[in-house]
C-alpha cells in the first residue's frame, strides 16, 4: 500500500513538473506535504530539508555568484570572449567556453546572462543569426557546472548522497575529470555541428534591434484624424503599408476576436497586432495609431528625451514569471510601460494585461535610460541590447576574487564544510560591499530553494518506504544480459531522460537513491553510480523544459520545442561514450 501511495504521488509530481503549468517549487510542496499526511514522511522530519548542506550552500552560492558578477570578474572574461575571430566556429566555441568556465563557479542561470548579451552582439556584428549561437551557450553553461562540486545544486545532492552512503562526500574538484572531459568535448561538438543542424532565423540588421523578433504581441489605440478612423479592417494593410495581421479588436471593453473584415475602425478603438519591431514602427508612422502601452508618467514630461526602448527577456525565477501586468504594477512601481510581448511556444491571443508573464517571453519596454535597466536587473529580465560591462574598480574585482578563491581553498583543504566555507564568503561579500545590503535575498532563487528542501525528504522517503529498491530491481531485470558497466550507463541515460523534463535537481533527488541501491545489489561501489547521476542529471539537451537555461534562449533564439533534440541528442549520446569510461577510471566499480 505504501509503495502505491508514494509511487502514485510521484507520478502526479512528474506529470505536473512535465506539464510546467504550475510552479516546480510548488509541485515539490504539495508532494512533501501529501506524503507527511499519510504518513509514508514523518511529520517532524518534513522541513528538515530546509536545513540541508546542499540547500545552504545553492543559496550561498547565488550570493557569491551575484558578488562576482557585480565585481566585474565574470565581465572580465566576458571582454575577453569577445575578441574572437570572425568565423562562426570559432566564435560559437570561444564564448561557449567562456561561458562553461564561468558555469563552474556560479549560477547556470548567472553564466549564461553574462553570455547571452556578447553572443547577440557577435550574431549581429557579424551577420549570423543569433538561433546559431544562443543554444550552444545554454548548453554550455550546463556542461560547465558538470566540473566543480559546486557548479550545479545536482552535484551538492549527489554529494550529500555519497556522505550518506560512504561518510565522505565529494571534494570540490573530485568531479573535474569526467567533467571538464565532457566540457570540452561537449563545447567541440556543439560548435562544430550548430549551424548545420539548428535552425536559420534571419538576425534584424537594425542597431536597435539585436535578433529578430517575428510575432510580437502588441496594442494600439486608433486616435481621432488617424488616417485608420473610418477605414475597413479589410483596407488596414493599404492603410499601414504592412501584412502586419489583426488578431483582436477592443471596443467600449467588449474584446472581439478576428473581427470581420468589413468591420469599421473607430477612434477609441483598440487594435491587438501581430508584428515585429520594425513594422510595428511602420504601422504607427503610415497609419497614426498610438502604442497602448505608452503612457508617459506625470514625471516623465520634462525628461522625455531621456526614454528609451529596449528589449529584454524573462529570466527563469524573475519577479514577473507567472505574474500579470497589473500584479506586477510594472508602470506604478518601476515607471516602466510594457509595449509589446514575443512568445515562442504558442501565439498570445490574449490583452497584454491579461497575459500571465512566462520565462523566455521577450519583452519591448520603455522607460527612463537611467533607470530602465536597474528595474530590468531588479525584476529579473536580461536586456537584450547594448550591455555596458560592469567593470569595477580593480580593488573589488581583486577584493571578490580573494574572497571566493579564499573559500575554495578552505574547502579543498578540508578546513571547513562547503556550506559553512561558502556562507561565510557570502557574508564578507556583503559586508564588504560587493553585493549591496538590499540584493542579497534578490540573488537567491527562492523557487529552487524551496524546490530542493521539499524534495530531499521526499527522495528519502523513496529509499526508506522500499521505493527505490523495486524500481532497481526492476532496472536489474532489464538489464540482467547487460555488463557491469552497461548496467551503470543504463542509469545515466535514465537519469537523462528525466532530466530532460524534471529539474535537475529534483531528478537527482529521485534518481540517487535508486542507483545506490542498484548498485548495492551488485555488490559494486556507489560512487561511480553517484557520479553517473550527476552527470546525467545535468545533462538536460533534449527539451527546453529540462532547465531554465534553455527556457531563457527559447524567446531571443526563435526556437521551437522540436529544435532542441537536433543539437541536444548528439551530445548527450557524446556525453556517455566520454564519461563512462572516465568514471570507471576514476571511480572503479570494485572500489
Amino acid at each position: 500500500m505504501v509503495h502505491l501511495i508514494i509511487f502514485a504521488v510521484l507520478l502526479m509530481a512528474l506529470t505536473l513538473f512535465v506539464w510546467g503549468r504550475i510552479r516546480h517549487d510548488f509541485v515539490a510542496l504539495a508532494t512533501l506535504l501529501i506524503l507527511t499526511i499519510f504518513g509514508i514522511v514523518e511529520p517532524g522530519k518534513a522541513f528538515v530539508g530546509f536545513g540541508h548542506p546542499a540547500v545552504i550552500t545553492v543559496a550561498a552560492i547565488l550570493v557569491i555568484s551575484k558578488g562576482l558578477e557585480y565585481s566585474g570578474v565574470a565581465d572580465i572574461l566576458s571582454r575577453w570572449a569577445m575578441r574572437t575571430g570572425k568565423h562562426p566556429v570559432q566564435q560559437i566555441f570561444i564564448l561557449s567556453l567562456a561561458v562553461a568556465a564561468i558555469s563552474a563557479f556560479m549560477n547556470n542561470i548567472g553564466a549564461l546572462a553574462i553570455g547571452m548579451p556578447i553572443g547577440l552582439h557577435l550574431a549581429r556584428k557579424n551577420g549570423y543569426p543569433p538561433s546559431y549561437i544562443l543554444m550552444p551557450l545554454a548548453f554550455a553553461s550546463l556542461l560547465g557546472g558538470m566540473t566543480t562540486l559546486i557548479g550545479t545544486p545536482s552535484n551538492l545532492i549527489v554529494s550529500s548522497f555519497r556522505k550518506e552512503e560512504t561518510g565522505v562526500p565529494f571534494g570540490m574538484f573530485e568531479y573535474a575529470p569526467v567533467g571538464i572531459a565532457v566540457t570540452l568535448s561537449g563545447v567541440s561538438l556543439i560548435a562544430l555541428i550548430a549551424r548545420k543542424v539548428l535552425p536559420y532565423r534571419t538576425a534584424s540588421k537594425e542597431e536597435t534591434n539585436l535578433f529578430n523578433i517575428e510575432e510580437y504581441i502588441t496594442e494600439v489605440e486608433i486616435m481621432p484624424k488617424s488616417k485608420a478612423e473610418g477605414r475597413s479592417i479589410a483596407e488596414w494593410p493599404l492603410i499601414s503599408k504592412t501584412k502586419v495581421q489583426i488578431l483582436g479588436l477592443v471596443r467600449a471593453h467588449r474584446h472581439i476576436h478576428a473581427p470581420d473584415p468589413e468591420e469599421t475602425l473607430l477612434a477609441g478603438d483598440i487594435l491587438i497586432l501581430e508584428t515585429d519591431a520594425e513594422d510595428l514602427k511602420t504601422v504607427i508612422a503610415n497609419t497614426g495609431v498610438r502604442l497602448l502601452g505608452e503612457k508617459p508618467s506625470p514625471d516623465d514630461t520634462e525628461g522625455a528625451k531621456n526614454i528609451i526602448i529596449a528589449e529584454a527577456v524573462v529570466m527563469a525565477g524573475s519577479a514577473l514569471a507567472n505574474q500579470t501586468l497589473a500584479d506586477v504594477g510594472l508602470r506604478r512601481k518601476y515607471g516602466i510601460n510594457l509595449l509589446a510581448l514575443a512568445r515562442k511556444t504558442h501565439k498570445v491571443r490574449w490583452r497584454l494585461d491579461q497575459i500571465t508573464f512566462q520565462p523566455g517571453d521577450v519583452l519591448l519596454l520603455q522607460g527612463r535610460e537611467r533607470n530602465l535597466y536597474e528595474n530590468m536587473a531588479t525584476l529579473g529580465c536580461l536586456p537584450l541590447a547594448k550591455r555596458n560591462l560592469r567593470l569595477q574598480q580593480p580593488t573589488q574585482v581583486f577584493k571578490a576574487i580573494s574572497i571566493f578563491a579564499a573559500a575554495i581553498l578552505i574547502v579543498a583543504a578540508g578546513l571547513l564544510p562547503v556550506e559553512v566555507a561558502f556562507a561565510i564568503a557570502a557574508l564578507v561579500m556583503t559586508l564588504t560591499g560587493i553585493v549591496p545590503v538590499k540584493d542579497v535575498y534578490t540573488a537567491i532563487d527562492w523557487p529552487v530553494i524551496v524546490l530542493l528542501g521539499a524534495m530531499i525528504p521526499v527522495g528519502g522517503a523513496l529509499e526508506t518506504s522500499g521505493g527505490a529498491a523495486l524500481i532497481a530491481s526492476l532496472v536489474l531485470e532489464w538489464g540482467q544480459y547487460l555488463p557491469h558497466w552497461g548496467i551503470l550507463a543504463l542509469v545515466m541515460v535514465m537519469t537523462m531522460c528525466v532530466s530532460d523534463v524534471v529539474n535537475n535537481a529534483a531528478t537527482v533527488v529521485l534518481m540517487a537513491p535508486i542507483a545506490t541501491d542498484i548498485a548495492q545489489r551488485l555488490g559494486l561501489s556507489v560512487v561511480p553510480f553517484l557520479v553517473a547521476v550527476a552527470i546525467g542529471g545535468s545533462s538536460a539537451f533534449l527539451t527546453p523544459i529540462g532547465h531554465q537555461s534553455n527556457t531563457l534562449v527559447m524567446g531571443p533564439g526563435g526556437y521551437k520545442f522540436s529544435d532542441y533534440w537536433r543539437l541536444g541528442l548528439p551530445l548527450e549520446i557524446l556525453i556517455v561514450l566520454i564519461s563512462i569510461p572516465i568514471i570507471l577510471y576514476c571511480w572503479p566499480l570494485h572500489g
